[in-house]
């Protein structure tokens, strides 16, 4: 591979091969999308006038647990930047370690947090030492890939966001001199909020400073000239849409005013990044999650749901909408564009609906889903070596009988509680009073705890978000000691049954059901009847619905997962109420009633 021509600052101009360069990239997320899906994607966000995308590297994707990380299949990210480059587009890589993103844990691997002494991002000698280890691995592909070396990459970012998290400059220096250390030679940056404490925090010296913001770019860019006043003004994430979580509307956002703003970010003289161009969806358990709480235990737990549309003018399943036609208009009065070639919407399923007969009580199959542990008191999913997964655990109460008070200090994040099999009482995250009266039997009883962990917090200073039972469970004074620990990573359903069952006991149930399809097509499953659900199409988890809190009503299934043929859908009915249950096979998404996105 050749050299060809890389970024440069000259000033207040970005140059490329000597010549002034404005970058129009789009965000897009390869691990949110069907690996073959990512060229369909790429295309349409050429069309829609971009010259560059943006793509973070999400760390616990690549290396869920210590050890080697994993490049190949749907994580093969030097295919997916190849692809890219396939299309003349250049690439900026975004490689964190911290990416946010509203990704679980913000990128970061959860097995880190099974040492509670280590400060993340910080110059903790530990945290550092896993970074570096990942970097070994991760920054060398990305550096064959750069333009110097014939590639499309042409920047790549130190950190993220740093300053709205800490300011630890050694840390920084850190990361910069990690990267570059290992190869990387194209343009380094960084991207904060334009906020004077936020910029002051997460830049570096010799580094090009770029700014985050959604709306008054006069205003976000005189922040960012004030900090850096020779430097060329680039908006490095222009929220043009916002994701959503449980319980509140789908965010939208008028595409005539995203419009606006973008053209008072090219008519400034900047370059952009739209955030995102593309969202894409946070497949199996990935979705992450935000707090509002002041301290620790405060309410404020907000996990964000499975689709990840963002309203961005490339929808979850490749719609071209209002604002992707809105965009190619105002880019056209800056750049070039070549004659307008739409990529046509994909095949869709003829909506139909069909039957999910219950196969086997979830309580029922621990020992083909699971291998138990025993600790002496509840522990943690990240303290047992786990990335995801339900965790189930089972306490023997030996007496005395009579009335007790049952409580959990610390639930991440919704438990539900049996007693002698049956269900007893629900307790979530921010319950203000964790407890639940029992009834013991004079012959002791068996309490079993099943927790279902939401998304991990992806921004602000609550990152360290461990999911289980966090703290002491207690029978009135007392704590219990002697636990059998289960984590259920649901990753593998086969040793489950697939005929239906004559009964099931109490509690959550697999369900199945068979749709017979000519050919794949791009799907949007609904299953009306449970309020907690967690969805597989041919073995591959999609994700799961709240459907009472909302707003995401349907779950978004590429065509890649199915087959012409014979198809299985299995739903995990969570709070195990439904006999039987229904799967809507629908040809538009529902993601819920909506509300204008925040102008930030």
């Amino acid at each position: 591979m050749s050299n060809r021509p890389a970024l440069a600052v000259d000033g207040a101009r970005l140059l490329r091969d000597g010549r002034e360069h404005r970058v129009v990239s789009a965000a897009v997320h390869y691990f949110r999308i069907h690996p073959e899906l990512w060229r369909d994607r790429l295309e349409r966000l050429r069309a829609m006038g971009c010259n560059t995308v943006e793509v973070y590297v999400a760390w616990n994707f690549h290396q869920p647990t210590p050890g080697p990380a994993h490049f190949d299949g749907w994580r093969d990210v030097a295919a997916f930047i190849r692809e890219a480059d396939a299309l003349d587009l250049d690439v900026i890589a975004r490689p964190g370690p911290y990416i946010c993103a509203e990704w679980d844990l913000g990128g970061l691997p959860a097995w880190l947090l099974a040492d509670e002494s280590m400060h993340l991002r910080s110059s903790d000698t530990a945290y550092l030492a896993a970074v570096d280890q990942w970097f070994d691995q991760l920054i060398p592909l990305l550096a064959d890939l750069q333009a110097s070396r014939g590639g499309p990459i042409v920047a790549v970012q130190v950190e993220n966001e740093y300053g709205s998290y800490g300011n630890d400059k050694a840390y920084l220096r850190h990361l910069r001199n990690g990267l570059t250390s290992r190869g990387i030679d194209c343009l380094l940056f960084t991207a904060d909020g334009p906020d004077a404490r936020m910029l002051t925090g997460g830049t570096l010296p010799g580094v090009l400073a770029t700014a985050n913001f959604g709306s008054r770019p006069e205003q976000a860019f005189a922040e960012l000239a004030k900090f850096q006043p020779d430097g060329p003004l680039f908006c490095m994430e222009f929220w043009n849409g916002w994701f959503d979580h449980v319980g509140e509307p789908h965010h939208v956002r008028d595409f005539a005013d995203a419009a606006q703003t973008l053209d008072g970010i090219l008519a400034a003289g900047g370059s952009v990044n739209l955030y995102m161009g593309h969202g894409g969806t946070n497949f199996g358990w990935w979705a992450g999650a935000n707090h509002t709480g002041k301290l620790p235990g405060d309410p404020g737990y907000q996990p964000t749901v499975t689709s990840y549309d963002y309203d961005a003018p490339v929808g979850e399943a490749g719609e071209l909408t209002a604002k992707f036609h809105a965009f190619r208009e105002v880019i056209s009065r800056y750049i070039p564009l070549e004659p307008a070639q739409s990529p046509a919407q994909l095949a869709r399923v003829t909506p139909q609906n069909v039957p999910a007969q219950p196969v086997a009580a979830l309580r029922g199959n621990l020992n083909q889903l699971s291998t138990a542990v025993r600790r002496p008191a509840p522990e943690p999913l990240e303290k047992l070596g786990f990335q995801h997964g339900l965790i189930h655990y089972r306490h023997r109460i030996t007496g005395p009988g009579g009335p007790a008070t049952l409580t959990l200090d610390r639930v991440h994040d919704l438990a539900q509680v049996y007693l002698d099999g049956r269900l007893v009482g629900v307790i979530e995250r921010d319950d203000p009073d964790p407890t639940l009266e029992l009834s013991i039997p004079e012959t002791g009883a068996e309490l079993e705890i099943l927790v279902e962990p939401f998304g991990r917090v992806n921004y602000g200073p609550y990152l360290a978000d461990r999911k289980g039972l966090i703290g002491a469970v207690r029978l009135d004074f007392q704590r219990l000691f002697g636990w059998e620990i289960r984590v259920l990573t649901l990753d593998d359903l086969c040793p489950l049954p697939s005929a239906r069952a004559a009964d099931l006991p109490e509690g959550p149930a697999f369900h199945r059901a068979v749709v017979e399809l000519p050919a794949p097509a791009d799907a949007f499953l609904a299953v009306p009847g449970s309020d907690r659900i967690m969805v597989w199409v041919n073995g591959f988890h999609l994700g799961r619905l709240r459907t009472e809190k909302g707003p995401q009503r349907t779950l978004y299934a590429p065509a890649p997962l199915w087959r012409a043929g014979t198809n299985e859908i299995t739903v995990l009915d969570l709070p195990g109420t439904a006999s039987l249950l229904e799967v809507e096979l629908l040809d538009r998404p529902d993601l819920g009633p909506t509300a204008q996105a925040p102008r930030l």
